[in-house]
């Protein structure tokens, strides 16, 4: 019997499926349910029962587009790993003036803005709580396309003080990673547009070599007394 459009069998992932309008609509909401859901309480902890209540919809319905929580999470896997991926190009040259660093801050602001809408995605794949190989190989994969593009960024510029590009490259993704966690994972008061100010300053001339603005000092006028 030929299965009928906009229902599944029970394992297959939901991106595989040809939903219509409607279908998309409700798929989109269990996933942001379980964005916000993973994200409060974590891989583990994160229930079916957690995950229906916050999309307002009944277990029947989660089933119609998911097998489990784990295939939920390869939806979400899959979404974040596409954007992570995408990301990763759009950064351009860095070059050693105001204009590579406005470069630098408008690409770490993205970075921060997909961080904090798959924080918890990326926080599983992190902290090995994800166990399923292929789950951890996409999340790998998403994140090598950044890193490879950074340290192509860092090969162009070129920086004298830096003789291990490779390190270097490891080294500014680890920072920019655990910074966007640091600030996401809980409110702590921070603005964003100042993290991604600080952050881009640091990474412009510290990693990328460009150098310090000069400043420019006065003297004091000095007046003479009189004899």
């Amino acid at each position: 019997m030929a299965q009928r459009a906009g229902t599944r069998t029970p394992g297959t992932p939901a991106s595989e499926r040809e939903l219509r309008a409607q279908g998309k609509q409700t798929m989109a909401k269990l996933l942001d349910a379980g964005l916000l859901v993973l994200t409060e309480r974590g891989y583990h902890a994160a229930r079916v029962d957690d995950i229906v209540r916050v999309a307002d919809m009944s277990h029947g319905t989660f089933y119609l587009y998911f097998a489990n929580k784990e295939d939920l999470f390869r939806a979400l896997a899959s979404e974040c790993a596409e954007e992570m991926a995408a990301l990763a190009a759009t950064l351009g040259p860095v070059t050693p003036d105001a204009a590579g660093q406005e470069e630098l801050a408008r690409w770490l602001a993205q970075f921060l803005g997909t961080y904090r809408r798959y924080g918890a995605v990326v926080r599983a794949w992190m902290e090995d709580q994800v166990v399923d190989r292929e789950l951890v190989r996409v999340g790998l994969k998403a994140f090598d396309a950044i890193n490879s593009n950074l340290r192509t960024r860092l090969t162009e510029a070129d920086p004298q003080h830096l003789h291990d590009p490779q390190t270097a490259t490891a080294a500014m993704l680890a920072m920019v990673e655990r910074l966007a966690y640091f600030t996401s994972s809980r409110d702590l008061g921070f603005d964003d547009a100042a993290i991604v100010d600080t952050l881009a300053t640091m990474l412009h001339r510290g990693v990328f070599g460009a150098p310090a603005p000069q400043r420019t000092t006065r003297r004091r006028a000095t007046t003479s007394k009189p004899s």
